[in-house]
């Protein structure tokens, strides 16, 4: 099977993260804000989700393409499965990372649509993981997968690091 080219991994970027975390936030935004978070420490901390979401991220795409040999899209499929750097203590970092820029931008715009997206986003993927890409992993990964799923958890990170037995 042939990687990823680089004109593979933006494409699927701008498709899949950028609509999620850019183009939906935009024409949902009503300009209404949570008085609660209309304040500089909120948009402090907006700018610090954001931040480290987008760090996550991106080193979770990076991943993806040096040791996967794919990109993050469901229709690339990875030649190898990713068991290192944040996946060795969640599973699902890449949405965490994007699930962290979408609280950040609730944060920072204190919007009541932007979480309410984050939320459904993140009802959405759960439902995704759990009925196509886990079976789909498992098939094409096999025992290695099914080892990985047994000792890393979905969501919450576990605090010791995932270490392979193969």
């Amino acid at each position: 099977m042939k990687e990823a080219s680089l004109i593979t991994h933006l494409r699927d970027i701008i498709i899949l993260p950028l609509t999620v975390t850019v183009i939906i936030p935009y024409f949902i935004y009503n300009g209404k804000q949570i008085a609660l978070l209309d304040n500089t420490i909120s948009k402090v901390a907006g700018i610090i989700c954001i931040s480290a979401g987008l760090s996550l991220f991106l080193y979770t795409v990076y991943l993806f393409k040096i040791i996967g040999k794919g990109t993050l899209a469901p229709w690339s499929p990875k030649q190898q499965l990713v068991v290192q750097g944040p996946y060795r203590y969640c599973r699902n970092p890449m949405i965490t990372g994007v699930l962290t820029i979408l609280l950040g931008e609730c944060l920072f715009f204190g919007s009541e649509t932007i979480l309410t997206w984050a939320l459904l986003f993140f009802i959405i993927n759960t439902i995704y993981f759990i009925l196509l890409e886990e079976p789909d992993l498992y098939q094409t990964f096999g025992d290695e997968y099914k080892a990985y799923k047994k000792e890393v958890p979905r969501w919450i990170p576990r605090f010791r690091p995932y270490t392979s037995k193969k």
